[in-house]
Parts: C-alpha cells; structure tokens; sequence
C-alpha cells in the first residue's frame, strides 16, 4: 500500500487507510458524505435557531433537544471533515494529538449523546406520568444540572482511555479505519493492550447497558400510563409524541452497538462492511434526528418555515 513508506517518516502521525477494499470508491462514496453531512449540520443549527428565538419553547422537552443537537453537531463534525479529505484528496495523515482528540470526541459525546437520550425519557415519563407536577419536578435549573451530568459522565469516562492510549508504543501507524476508532489504533500497540481492552468495554456496556435499562423502565411506566388513558385522541398524540423519542434511541443505539462489538468479536463481518457502517453511524443519526423531532413537533415544524422565510427577507 502507497502509505505504508510514509508511516515510518513521521512517527507522530498516523494514517488513515479509509475504508479497506473500498479505496477505489473513495471519491464517489465522499458525495452523500458529504450531503448527509451538510444536511446534518443544517437541520441541527436550525432547531437550535428556532429553540433559541421562541420563548415559548423554552420548556425542558426543547432545551434537551438542544443539547441532543449540540452534541449531534459535535460528533459528526469531529470525523467528517477529516473523512472527506481522505476521501477527495487521500488526506490520509493524521497527527497523534489530532488522532486522541477526535477519539475523545467521538466516543465521549457518544456517551453523551447516550446520557442526554435517557434525561429525555426521564423528561417524557414526568410530562405523561406527572403532568401536574411537571414544572416544579424539571424546573430550568434541573434540566441544566441533568445536561451537565451528561456531559461530566461522558468526558470523565473517556479521560482516562485517552490517557491510557497515550502511554501505548505502536509497532504500525496505519489505522484500518476512516476515523481513529479505539480499538483500530489499539490494535497497532506493540505492548500489553489488556487494560485499553478492559476498560474500553467496560466503559462502553456500563453506559449503554444502565442508560438502555433505565430508558426501557421508563417507557414501560409511560406505556402503562398512555393505555390508562380514556381519550383515543390523547393516547395516539402522546404514542406519537414518545415514538419519535423511541425511534431516535433505536436509530442511536442500534449502530452504534454493532459497531462496538463487531471490533471487537466479530471477525467473520467484512471489513469494509463493518467500517461503512461505523462511518454512517456518525452522520446518518445527526442528520436524521432534526428531521424526525421536526416532522412530529408542530412547534419546532413552525418555527423551521419562519426562520426561513426570515433569512431571505433579511437579505
């Protein structure tokens, strides 16, 4: 391969192969990257505009919304940018520094992403189960505090996995991914990786393991809540309210758990299958979130016509 010499000229770099087996179709493969990107980072910005600009939806439901976009907008741009110069100018390089801090920000603000989905339950199950209740249970100060626990979790996990990344020696520098996945670099370490390989697994199950239980807890209370009710009207608007929310963790999940554990055990799935799938894990969620949270809100729907009909008035 044509990186394999440069690999030893710069040893504080490493370089990203993209997809093996698919490199003949990198260039073709970067233009719905790159429309999935842009859609992304379009549909995320506008519900943050549209959140920020209406009073009204300052509610806690919206405000975890924004921090849903917020990270989404993180996780997508921390990898396609880079992917996308790989892809359209065989920007394979990247530096050791560059290489920690997008895994830091993939997997952390994946484990974000993954607190600020179960704080939405957590909201859903107040507003259907509690709704008497709901202002003084999630008042501002506690949906901030909740977003900030997120955040904390999440980054505080990954802290360490970097650190321990760090103290590895690499025997290659060719990363058999499009992106500087955690086990795709362990896997160049010439010593003992037990501990990356531990605590990295670790990590990962007790986040989506406690998050997906407590999330399926919540719903099974806010199903038996929503079959309670009397009027036909009010089960179907609140079963569409949750759907959305449902399909979002489906569409979190799903992926991004095939992902993790087809690295580590699943060796009979195709490489570039698995790399493919992993790429899109990162960009087909950011971009479809907006488009679900703005197809089943009529606020945020609202809002999104307004503000474009705003911006060509401005011009």
């Amino acid at each position: 391969m044509k990186h394999t010499n440069h690999s030893h000229q710069n040893s504080a770099s490493f370089l990203l192969m993209g997809i093996p087996g698919l490199e003949s179709s990198h260039f073709w493969i970067a233009f719905p990257f790159c429309a999935m990107y842009a859609l992304a980072v379009l549909g995320n910005t506008a519900v943050l505009l549209v959140v920020r600009s209406e009073p009204a939806l300052h509610q806690p439901m919206y405000l975890f919304l924004c921090m849903l976009s917020t990270t989404d907008l993180v996780l997508c741009t921390s990898t396609m940018p880079k992917l996308l110069a790989l892809f359209w100018a065989n920007a394979a390089e990247i530096t050791s520094g560059a290489c920690a801090a997008q895994m830091f920000f993939i997997h952390g603000f994946s484990a974000v992403e993954s607190g600020i989905l179960l704080a939405m339950s957590f909201d859903r199950y107040l507003a259907i189960c509690w709704p008497l209740h709901y202002g003084s249970l999630l008042p501002p100060e506690t949906v901030t505090k909740l977003g900030a626990t997120a955040v904390f979790r999440g980054l505080g996990l990954m802290t360490p996995l970097t650190c321990l990344l760090a103290q590895l020696s690499y025997c290659s520098r060719v990363v058999a991914h499009s992106y500087c996945e955690h086990m795709a670099v362990v896997k160049l370490a010439c010593g003992d990786t037990k501990p990356n390989n531990i605590y990295g697994i670790t990590a990962a199950t007790l986040v989506v393991g406690t998050d997906s239980i407590c999330i399926a807890v919540s719903y099974t209370l806010i199903l038996r809540a929503v079959l309670g009710l009397s009027s036909k009207e009010a089960r179907a608007k609140t079963f569409g309210t949750c759907g959305s929310h449902l399909g979002v963790i489906l569409l979190f999940y799903t992926p991004g758990l095939f992902s993790f554990y087809t690295q580590r055990f699943g060796q009979h799935v195709p490489r570039h299958i698995h790399i493919l799938l992993a790429d899109l894990y990162l960009v087909v969620p950011p971009m479809l979130n907006p488009i679900i949270y703005g197809m089943k809100t009529k606020q945020i729907r609202e809002g999104t016509i307004r503000l474009l009909k705003w911006a060509p008035a401005q011009s």
